[in-house]
């Protein structure tokens, strides 16, 4: 086993689920990602292995049909992922964050009825805050629920959904108008029902079609357009209206985790890959590793992914314990984002004009590296998060 990365204090069933999923990373996924990637392929052969292993309902509790392990399994299993392939850790971490919504503050009929087919993988999740015009700035959002005949009637634009098209169940945050002190209290979650694919999905609520992007192929983005889409009362979240914004953040929250243990497997894969490369290419009659510009570069790099893997553990265990983590999810977020952008660079270079052709591994690493530093807030959100909370601890 790899000497970096690795984590102290694991139980034993946490250490064979690992141990199944890297094999499974090694065999199923880093052989073809290289090739779904290039032609934007849904990879379907590699979900359907992850349904069999049981990973999209890693964290739903057995009672429901899942597994019912710790956020921090499953940040260790999204590093494992993505040291393969960052799309496949895409394709649950919407959906895992659904299920967390879900399990934490749904009703007892929304996890009764919702929980055991997300679990299996037969249902899957998709995360909707952000909009066209706002962004990072949740409260200017202008997506709107009305109340109409004992139910809902919502219109808008949202934007940026991960899992737009394959999922049935998109947690949804928009404006109530409730008469709330704060902008935050009018906002309120429904969980939007609706086939899979694109197009009219459900009565008003329409799945455009594929964002194209620079990376993070594979797995869709899309917009989702809500023109008088009817939902009965018992599709918000919780049952109670005026939550959304303090669930949705919840939710993140946990997803800061995951942005933050995405980052650390390319960063171990980036490693990887410019260690093999530096200890098989010779140059000016040596190995490159023993040149010291090269050797100071793994050193750096090797440091930064222990850092970012240290932070990213502590965050979860928090999350673990009970504890609030907004503090250390956006430590965690911030520092594996920024210093995966770094590790990879890195990489690139001590490839020289070989990172810069397809049909070398880092190449994809140069494109999919730059995603994490915007996914779940940009890392100036997160210093804006950090400093507020270390203010707040040290206000004199």
């Amino acid at each position: 086993m790899a000497r970096l990365a690795q984590t102290p204090g694991l139980t034993d069933v946490q250490q064979e689920i690992l141990s199944t999923v890297r094999a499974f990373v090694s065999k199923e996924i880093i052989p073809h990602a290289r090739r779904l990637e290039h032609d934007d392929e849904y990879p379907t052969a590699i979900v359907d292995g992850m349904r069999e292993l049981g990973l999209f309902g890693l964290t739903i509790d057995e009672e429901y049909g899942g597994l019912g392990e710790s956020l921090l399994t499953y940040a260790l299993v999204v590093e494992e992922l993505s040291r393969g392939w960052m799309s496949i850790s895409g394709i649950v971490n919407t959906h895992f964050i659904v299920a967390y919504l879900i399990s934490r503050h749904g009703t007892p009929e929304q996890r009764r009825r919702l929980l055991p087919q997300l679990a299996s993988g037969e249902m899957r999740g998709a995360f909707s805050m952000s909009e066209p015009g706002c962004g990072s700035d949740v409260a200017a959002i202008r997506s709107r629920a009305v109340p109409v005949d004992g139910g809902y009637v919502l219109n808008g634009q949202k934007m940026w959904l991960t899992n737009g098209a394959y999922s049935s169940v998109v947690a949804t945050l928009v404006k109530t108008d409730l008469g709330a002190p704060s902008v935050y209290g009018d906002m309120t979650a429904f969980l939007l029902e609706k086939r899979p694919g694109f197009g009219e999905t459900a009565p008003g609520l329409t799945i455009p079609g594929k964002i194209e992007k620079m990376g993070y192929k594979g797995v869709e983005t899309t917009e989702m357009i809500l023109d008088d889409h009817r939902v009965s009362a018992d599709a918000i979240l919780g049952g109670e209206p005026g939550q959304g914004f303090y669930q949705m953040m919840d939710g993140i929250e946990v997803g800061r985790v995951n942005v933050a243990a995405r980052a650390c497997g390319i960063s171990i894969r980036a490693f990887e890959l410019a260690v093999g490369y530096a200890q098989q290419r010779q140059t000016f009659g040596k190995p490159l590793y023993e040149h010291q510009a090269i050797a100071f570069k793994l050193a750096e790099m090797g440091t930064k992914i222990e850092a970012g893997h240290a932070l990213m553990v502590n965050a979860a265990r928090l999350k673990d314990a009970g504890q609030r983590n907004d503090v250390e999810a956006g430590m965690a977020k911030l520092l594996a984002s920024e210093y995966c952008a770094e590790v990879v660079q890195e990489a690139f270079r001590i490839h020289g004009g070989y990172g810069y052709s397809k049909e070398y591994e880092i190449e994809r690493l140069m494109r999919e590296a730059p995603f994490l530093l915007i996914g779940e807030g940009t890392s100036e959100i997160q210093k804006t998060i950090i400093s507020r909370g270390l203010l707040k601890e040290y206000r004199q």
